[in-house]
């Protein structure tokens, strides 16, 4: 028996892998967590073999969980699911220890496939993902890619702003919109880009040259 824990903010997609995978005789879905933070602190004392854990979450983005569950248990296997398609995010995943990597439209033979492939010490990427990585890589360049979902043009204007000192009044101002529209971007681009608090947001933004 694989015991598996899930690893995602959204409850509706912890109860839809749940379901997908109670009818395998040989996986048991031992656990869920709604964020990466959480996610940490249960596993310290719980022992699973496999973890689906979403790459886009608030406060502590999978790559960074994917990062901090390794450190405190080098043996887990770890599979990446999400709805992104970046080439850059898939490598970042693995690059980090992540073991397979999972869209969120991947049917129940894909996923109990994946967890079963990496349970048995290999990597797991489907035919679409395998694709992206390799257009990815042939059309790389030197400059650090992105792997982060796309910002709005709205959102690197307010972003820019930020990384200019400008405070939250001083941008409402400059782009002509409220405060609260101001703080429903900064909001929106923590939740993208997994940062904490604005402190994360302008050093991810500036690593990656998000306001470019």
């Amino acid at each position: 028996m694989i015991n598996v824990f899930i690893i995602d903010d959204h409850k509706m997609i912890i109860e839809g892998l749940s379901l997908l995978l109670d009818n395998c005789p040989a996986v048991q879905v031992s656990g869920y967590a709604l964020n990466g933070k959480d996610g940490i602190e249960i596993l310290k004392e719980k022992p699973v073999d496999v973890v689906l854990l979403d790459v886009n979450m608030p406060d502590l983005n999978g790559i960074e969980t994917c990062k901090l569950l390794l450190k405190q248990n080098p043996n887990l296997k770890i599979i990446a699911i999400s709805m992104h398609k970046e080439g850059s995010l898939i490598k970042l995943m693995l690059k980090s220890g992540a073991k397979g990597y999972v869209l969120k439209n991947a049917g129940q033979d894909e996923v109990i496939d994946a967890i079963k492939t990496v349970f048995s010490g290999s990597t797991y990427l489907d035919e679409t993902v395998s694709e992206i990585i390799l257009n990815s890589a042939l059309g790389s360049s030197d400059k650090k890619e992105n792997p982060f979902p796309t910002l709005s043009r709205r959102e690197k204007e307010v972003l820019t702003l930020i990384l200019d000192e400008y405070t939250t009044h001083e941008i409402a101002d400059k782009l002509f919109i409220s405060f609260g529209t101001v703080e429903t971007h900064r909001r929106n681009m923590m939740v993208k880009l997994g940062a904490r608090n604005t402190a994360g947001l302008v050093k991810i933004a500036l690593e990656y040259g998000l306001d470019k």
